[in-house]
């Protein structure tokens, strides 16, 4: 856990820096592919994704450890040839658990998040899962362990290999020549995110792009057809937390709702998006019928509310750096402690995002364990060593942050031109 919170100290700072040169950048071309409060929520999300990891809150049924112990046919060293055989067999069950999380219901659940954006810029990378709190898959690492590879070459490895998934999300970087034929390029992964019926669950690859012509999966960008992002049931809130659980939200709903046992049953393992006969009748969810023709979520916020949702990622992503750099400091189980307020955080400020009534209540109840907290403790885990006044700076923006809310709820959602939201 404290090792990987270090690694993201160094990543995310690299990662914000190219958002904002993105987004500079597009703003310059006239072409601004990030809008702001769309890259706050994907911000937040990777921050709810980052947070899980590092507290460990997922299972793996079969570990690669074990695997090793029990089918290694020899041990490699750490050295460059084990690096190279852990990346490429990773790639290789990128792939597959890629591919099979789009294509099989429950699995989509926590695959959603990602391609839940309406644009496509790199701030949409960080869109990952807090719902995959169980690792299905370590068995598609098999060639590795049956090779030697060592656990801590992989464990190195995973990271880097999500990592360089990084840069191509973006519109800015055009078709790349002969490149295309190897590696997964923005052309790509456009197609990819795209909810055009002639890209759907096309170009599962995560580094090289051969696995998607060896096994019938591969598909070129057109130049007469140009993507259109997001998913065909659309999300409609910024809330990554919510967003974490929606499918399976309305998978619980249909199969309780399902007539038939076998429907109760299949429905987690059907294609995804299948639902019982005639549900779709009974029970209509909103769903894209035609890609070129509908309203994007979100576009009637203020400028004020806006920049307060920047303010409020900005200063979460320091609560999250004091929690990365002072794991052990912190200690068990206080990290869960402060992993739910992070949590309750960006719940709060997304349902803000979203012109939610309740978002005063969310800040209330944000306020109150922050409170609790520096009663409990003293200060806010040890910070206080660091910066003498970290009581009275935590409570004085609690406090502003509640009035905030407060004002964004009974003034600014009340004006005539904010009142809109997309539904």
């Amino acid at each position: 856990m404290e090792e990987y919170g270090k690694i993201l100290i160094i990543a995310t700072p690299v990662f914000l820096a190219l958002i904002i040169i993105e987004k500079i950048y597009g703003i310059y071309k006239k072409n601004d592919t990030a809008p702001l409060i769309d890259s706050v929520s994907s911000i937040s999300s990777g921050i709810t994704n980052s947070v899980k990891d590092v507290l460990g809150l997922s299972l793996t049924f079969i570990s690669y450890e074990w695997m090793v112990s029990k089918i290694a046919l020899q041990h490699l060293e750490a050295n460059v040839l084990s690096y190279f055989i852990a990346f490429f067999v990773i790639d290789f069950y990128g792939y597959w658990s890629h591919r099979l999380a789009h294509q099989i219901n429950f699995l989509w659940n926590k695959h959603a998040i990602h391609h839940s954006s309406e644009e496509f810029n790199l701030a949409c990378a960080l869109r990952q899962p807090i719902a995959s709190l169980v690792n299905l898959f370590t068995f598609l690492l098999i060639p590795a362990a049956l090779l030697g590879v060592p656990a801590t070459v992989i464990a190195i490895t995973l990271p880097l290999h999500l990592f360089l998934q990084f840069w191509y999300h973006t519109k800015h970087i055009k078709k790349m020549g002969f490149i295309e034929h190897i590696l997964v390029t923005p052309s790509h992964h456009r197609v990819h995110h795209a909810i055009n019926p002639e890209y759907l669950d096309k170009n599962h690859s995560q580094i090289f792009i051969f696995w998607d012509k060896l096994f019938g999966t591969f598909q070129e960008e057109l130049d007469d057809v140009p993507p259109v992002f997001g998913i065909t049931r659309p999300v409609n809130t910024w809330n990554p937390i919510r967003i974490n659980f929606q499918h399976l939200t309305l998978l619980i709903k249909d199969a309780w709702r399902a007539p038939k046992w076998k429907d109760k049953f299949t429905i987690w393992f059907k294609p995804t998006g299948w639902r019982p006969e005639n549900f779709e009748e009974l029970y209509p969810v909103n769903k894209i019928e035609n890609v070129f023709d509908f309203d994007k979520y979100g576009t009637q916020n203020s400028q004020k509310l806006i920049y307060w949702s920047v303010a409020q990622v900005l200063i979460t992503l320091l609560f999250v750096t004091y929690l990365f750099d002072n794991i052990a400091k912190i200690g068990l189980p206080n990290i869960f402690v402060y992993g739910f307020f992070i949590l309750i955080t960006i719940y709060s400020y997304s349902e803000l995002m979203d012109k939610s009534k309740y978002a005063v209540f969310w800040e209330g109840f944000r306020f109150l364990i922050a409170i609790a907290i520096i009663m409990y403790y003293g200060d806010w885990f040890g910070l206080n060593h660091t910066f003498s006044f970290a009581n009275y700076s935590i409570i004085g923006y609690l406090t502003f942050s509640f009035f905030a809310a407060v004002y964004f709820v009974a003034v600014d959602f009340k004006t005539p031109q904010n009142q809109l939201v997309n539904s």
